[in-house]
């Protein structure tokens, strides 16, 4: 038994060695080492062990680490099964195509939301891919959408605090109760610069067989691209027939009854 839970403890902290490059950037050992914090020389130990695995690579002439390609082939695999992915990819690429703006999907995961694709659309490029990244559910349309059904008591345990990204960011729980009763009635949601300066999109809910919000889908763009202002009622029909197509993708086959 001290054997298994020494191996246990061995791979957490491996995984939170992975977890510290969340943040982009290439790291010294050190670095790693007050991130996950451990020692540097048990740091050193696992990204020598990572690195020769193929999951971290290290710049010889920088000595910094940062992920490696074999991740790459392992995420893959792991969007490549996801049953929202398979279901939205197509339809989300259509619509960014159609509308020109962008088309996310992400996936519910507790207080966050985690991005399984998004698709640039000529009037919204980017520069860099949203997959794999995380962002709160109080600041964003695609989070706010997956919040409807959900009770203040939840809320509140999910997201004690609501931290501010910007002047526009919800940062008190009896808004975002207001905020949700609204998107309770007209069945999306809507950000106008709330996490991202100069950003705004619309989002609603992907229900899964059982009727259970599992994701969200949204569209975004540059603020005076996309112009909420004007276009929000047509914004937010389209995107929620988008939810609505790619939750009976995943089987939902509406209210009982």
């Amino acid at each position: 038994m001290p054997a298994e839970n020494g191996a246990n403890q061995s791979v957490e902290k491996a995984i939170s060695v992975l977890e510290s490059f969340a943040g982009g950037e290439p790291m010294r050992v050190g670095e790693v080492a007050r991130a996950a914090g451990i020692g540097q020389s048990t740091a050193s130990r696992l990204l020598a062990t990572l690195e020769s695995g193929g999951l971290v690579e290290r710049d010889p002439q920088t000595t910094l680490y940062f992920l490696g390609s074999e991740l790459l082939t392992l995420a893959g695999v792991a969007i490549n099964q996801n049953r929202v992915h398979r279901a939205g990819r197509q339809i989300a690429q259509n619509l960014a195509g159609q509308l020109g703006l962008g088309v996310n999907i992400a996936l519910l995961r507790d207080a966050e939301l985690v991005y399984l694709c998004n698709f640039e659309g000529p009037l919204s490029p980017k520069s860099h891919t949203l997959m794999g990244q995380r962002v709160p559910l109080h600041a964003t349309s695609i989070g706010k959408s997956t919040l409807v059904g959900t009770s203040r008591d939840k809320r509140t345990k999910l997201m004690p605090e609501l931290v501010r990204f910007t002047e526009a960011t919800i940062t008190s729980h009896e808004a975002l109760d207001r905020e949700v009763a609204l998107i309770s009635r007209r069945g999306y949601a809507t950000e106008v610069e709330e996490f991202v300066l100069g950003r705004a999109s619309v989002a609603a809910p992907i229900l899964d067989q059982f009727g259970r919000i599992t994701a969200a889908v949204s569209i975004s763009g540059p603020r005076t691209t996309i112009d909420l202002e004007s276009r929000e009622a047509e914004l937010g029909r389209t995107v929620v027939e988008t939810a609505d197509r790619i939750s009976s993708g995943l089987g939902y086959q509406g209210p009982a009854g």
